[in-house]
């Protein structure tokens, strides 16, 4: 029977864009490529809408932040389990004239959150039980993200570069494999929840299927009232209240087979949201500018500590399971530094100087054995007293499934751009009436701790591994990437860096190369591939490098200035279905 379905599902799809215009229903005219080389501006996502979006943006003179606002809202229809209006993100920005600022719109517990908030009986609640409530969701970001971005550094307005994503979510798209498999794993919560269930589930309880036409015009309302009212029509008025009553109160079917506990989410909360801009982080290696996101992201700090650890080895492609292991390596010790000493700096006093300056690499590059895999967790190290050495990488100027896109104009702005909603799915809410998820930030507290750094506290932001990164030469830009994967984010870009800085990759064979992760753990998260190649059975017979087996890591995307006004997008080839790149003036 599903079979059968399938095929009567594929032959109306086929039926329906004979009869209609293409792009009537939202499909791209363009060829989904995961590579593209041109001049003029260039985007890259992991969707070909999305992607397409941008690129019509740079062509109709807007900025990149025009465009990578109008590329995340298409993704917010498309990708609407890894990210959307309902989660947050982080936006790495540097403008024409040579600025590098970032974008801080990651959620906010909200300000009746306490240590204990995910404790019951004494011990804190199982991984789901947290994640599948009210209680799970902090407060969005993205929309606040959106409009002060386009305001300080776009040319356009939060109405128009909404437009795309309005068309998409009111004409549709077709489903995927990925779309399908996504909300499969989800299937036994998305079915508690009738706003959830309606959206995303066929009336038989199973997943919509692979070719058919998704529609979500309830998203389409959100986005138009957005585009009319700004800002506060997100965060304020009927958009705001559904989302607090969904919070409050789970709208759960009576036929629920989970508990869905209540959240403690506010109108002031909402309300009081506000979108900080913050000075990046920066390290310099090998004679580059590496800049990234500072807390409460932990993926600047980690991954510029990693690189300052790496500035002392030697790097030779010839040797290319040695590099690989000095990778692993670095990862893991700043790993142990990361876990110990990354927080929401507006509540614990990050030593990011410290973490991020040369004289405490030298101290946790010695430990590392050239020959030998240390064995985890090794201690973090103690960074305090060189957290007096310069000035602190980030001050105040006024992580699971996740998207990340890039994109360039040619005036000289270039974004590095990843947002989420945490987990595959988020926290299961579809907010009733306006077709978008809730995220599940808040559990990337540690909240099983009432005293780690980055334990739960009202109004506080959790703890990020999102690594959105920028590489100047000369104060050029050089490169742009990024990538979704949770806490394994860090070691994707850190291993995109060395395979293209150091290992003599170049930017699409680093994105298609195997991945593997070392997080300060026993064992290396791999995938089949890199477990498989030369380099990873080396690593593991001669250098002791452990393995577990991790299906796929990463989605990542990234922009390569080749000069002369040459660029080269490049996405995903395979994982997550494949990714999109495209060039405003194609060779």
């Amino acid at each position: 029977m599903a079979r059968r379905r399938l095929v009567w599902a594929f032959a109306l799809v086929a039926l329906v864009l004979l009869l209609i215009p293409a792009g009537a229903t939202g499909q791209s005219t363009q060829v989904k490529q995961p590579t593209a080389v041109g001049t003029g501006g260039a985007a890259a996502t992991v969707d070909v809408l999305a992607t397409e979006a941008a690129i019509d943006v740079l062509r109709d003179r807007g900025n990149a932040v025009d465009a990578a606002v109008a590329a995340a809202a298409v993704l917010g229809v498309t990708e609407p389990f890894s990210c959307g209006i309902g989660g947050g993100g982080f936006m790495l920005i540097r403008t024409s004239d040579g600025t590098i600022t970032t974008i801080d719109h990651r959620e906010k517990a909200p300000v009746a959150m306490r240590p204990d908030s995910f404790w019951e009986g004494g011990v804190p609640l199982p991984f789901n039980a947290a994640r599948y409530s009210g209680l799970s969701a902090g407060v969005p970001g993205t929309v606040a993200g959106w409009d002060t971005a386009l305001r300080k550094y776009g040319t356009m307005t939060l109405a128009k570069v909404l437009q795309p994503a309005i068309a998409v979510a009111r004409e549709g798209f077709v489903i995927d494999q990925t779309f399908f498999d996504q909300t499969q794993q989800n299937v036994d919560f998305f079915d508690d929840i009738p706003s959830t269930q309606a959206l995303y589930l066929d009336p038989d309880g199973t997943p919509r299927d692979v070719g058919t036409v998704f529609t979500n015009p309830d998203l389409a309302r959100a986005y138009e009232r957005i585009a009319h009212l700004g800002a506060k029509g997100f965060y304020g008025g009927a958009i705001a209240d559904a989302i607090v009553a969904a919070v409050q109160n789970p709208p759960v079917a009576p036929t629920a087979n989970h508990v869905w506990r209540p959240g403690l989410m506010t109108m002031r909360d909402l309300q009081e949201y506000v979108a900080p801009e913050r000075a990046p982080t920066h390290v310099g290696y090998r004679g580059l500018d590496v800049y990234g996101m500072g807390p409460p992201s932990s993926g600047g700090s980690t991954v510029g500590e990693a690189l300052n650890i790496l500035e002392g080895f030697d790097l030779d492609p010839a040797e290319r399971t040695q590099g690989l292991h000095f990778f692993l390596e670095a990862s893991r010790f700043s790993f142990a530094d990361r876990n110990a000493y990354l927080a929401d700096s507006d509540f614990f006093d990050v030593p990011l100087a410290g973490l991020l300056s040369d004289g405490f690499a030298a101290q946790r590059r010695a430990l590392i054995d050239p020959l030998q895999a240390a064995t985890s967790p090794v201690p973090p190290g103690d960074p305090s007293p060189f957290n007096n050495l310069g000035q602190p990488a980030v001050t105040v100027a006024q992580s699971e499934t996740t998207t990340h896109l890039t994109v360039a104009d040619r005036f000289g702005t270039v974004v590095s751009y990843t947002y989420t909603i945490e987990s595959t799915g988020g926290n299961g809410i579809v907010v009733p009436g306006w077709g978008f998820l809730l995220n599940n930030e808040l559990t990337d507290f540690n909240f099983d701790s009432l005293t780690h750094p980055n334990s739960v506290q009202g109004g506080k932001r959790p703890r990020s591994s999102m690594s959105p990164t920028i590489v100047l030469d000369d104060g050029h830009p050089l490169l742009a990437l990024g990538s979704p994967g949770g806490s394994m984010i860090i070691t994707t870009v850190l291993q995109l860096l060395v395979d293209r800085l150091d290992l003599g990759a170049t930017l699409p064979d680093a994105i298609a190369a195997p991945r593997a992760s070392q997080r300060n753990t026993l064992r290396v998260s791999a995938e089949p591939a890199f477990i498989a190649s030369p380099e990873g059975v080396a690593l593991g017979a001669q250098f002791g490098h452990l393995y577990t087996p991790a299906a796929e890591i990463g989605a990542a995307t990234g922009i390569e200035f080749l000069g002369h006004g040459r660029v080269l997008a490049a996405a995903e080839p395979a994982r997550r279905g494949g990714g999109s790149a495209m060039v405003e003036v194609p060779e």
